[in-house]
This record gives C-alpha cells, structure tokens and sequence, in this order.
C-alpha cells in the first residue's frame, strides 16, 4: 500500500507547492502591471494635407501659400493629418516602498484614438520598455488619417483650428482621449489587462 499511495503523495505535495509559487508569482506580477501608469503629453508634428502648423498659434497667422494648400485640399474633399502623440508611462517599482525593483515590458499595447469624444482610428504599439527608476518613458505614436472622414459636419474653419488646437504653438492633448488596453510581459507569460482605460492629459492614470 505504502508503495501504491507513495508516488501519489508525492506527485500531490509537489502539486500544491508548485501552486502555491504561481499564486504568489501570479499575484507579484498583477500587483507590478497595476502599478504602471500613463498619461498624454503633446502632440508634436502637426501637419494637415501636407502643411506644417507645429508654428501657428491661429488660423489668422497661417502664411498666404499654406493656407491655399489647405483649401485646396479641403475643397477636393480630403483634410489628411498626420501628427505624433507622445504618451508618457510611468513604471513606479523603483524598489521603494516595499516593491521590488524591476522594469516593464509592454508586449503590445493596444489603443483606440478619440477627440473631442469622438472616436477615430484605433492600432497598437509594440516592445516597449519602461524601467524601474521613477521616470518617465516617453512613447511616440504616430497618427494618420483624414479629418473630413470623422468630423465631416465641420466646416474649413473648425477643422484648422481643431488640428491648431491639438498640435499649433500653442495647442494640447486636452481634447484627445486615448483608451489602451496594454499586454505585460512577466514571468509567468504575457498578462493583458482584464479592460480599456482612458489615458488623458491632467493626471497619470493606471489600469487598476
């Protein structure tokens, strides 16, 4: 009998320990993801069919070519814009307060763009890290697409001035909303969050 239940015991003990170790590992690594935060910095590189207006503070300052390219552009009915949003993570487990130093690696990081509420184009960034020391890790996402095809009751004017507001001189990331769902990689494989999160300009946010 002893023979019979011995490899079985066994086999059960070495069963739980084995267990217990991924509960733990298990709880370690949602505890670190949680702790990674984010949060919208400025759009750089603003261009609308072609035209730079990183340097316009108004529609009134655009220069007398640029806005005949604009126009041109919107009357053929087509207003393409391309820009960078550059997000910021933040990745606390610095080794204070008790959690253990160590960097973030986001897999994938999948996005969903929207302004003024309204939403636009969705993709994904991948292989991104963010170390462990309490900075921040800028992450650049390059955006494209048509203003016309998402806000096509706008007219001329609040199309500009919309792009003017995001990436002019004088422009924010106060209308943009960006809902991310990352995917973290741990040592107990690849750990997607369980939902969307809105990632915004006033404050880092995480998923938890």
């Amino acid at each position: 009998m002893k023979k019979i239940y011995r490899p079985v015991l066994f086999a059960a003990i070495f069963s739980i320990a084995f267990l217990n170790l991924g509960c733990s590992g298990l709880m370690d690594a949602i505890a670190n993801i949680q702790r990674l935060q984010f949060k919208l910095d400025k759009v750089t590189g603003m261009r609308v069919a072609g035209v730079g207006l990183s340097g316009f503070a108004s529609l009134s300052n655009i220069g007398y070519l640029e806005a005949a390219n604009l126009l041109a552009s919107f009357t053929q009915g087509k207003l393409p814009v391309e820009f960078t949003l550059n997000v910021l993570a933040k990745n606390p487990n610095d080794g204070t307060g008790g959690t253990k130093k160590s960097a973030a690696i986001i897999e994938n990081l999948a996005w969903r763009l929207f302004i003024d509420n309204n939403e636009t184009i969705t993709g994904n960034v991948r292989n991104i890290t963010v170390p462990g020391v309490g900075q921040f890790t800028n992450i650049p996402i390059g955006m494209s697409f048509d203003l016309i095809q998402f806000f096509n009751n706008a007219g001329y004017n609040n199309l500009i001035n919309l792009a003017l507001a995001l990436g002019g001189k004088n422009g924010s990331s106060s209308r943009i909303t960006l809902k991310v769902k990352p995917t973290i990689s741990t040592q107990l494989g690849p750990i997607t969050y369980p939902g969307e999160f809105d990632v915004i300009d006033r404050e880092f946010r995480g998923g938890n």
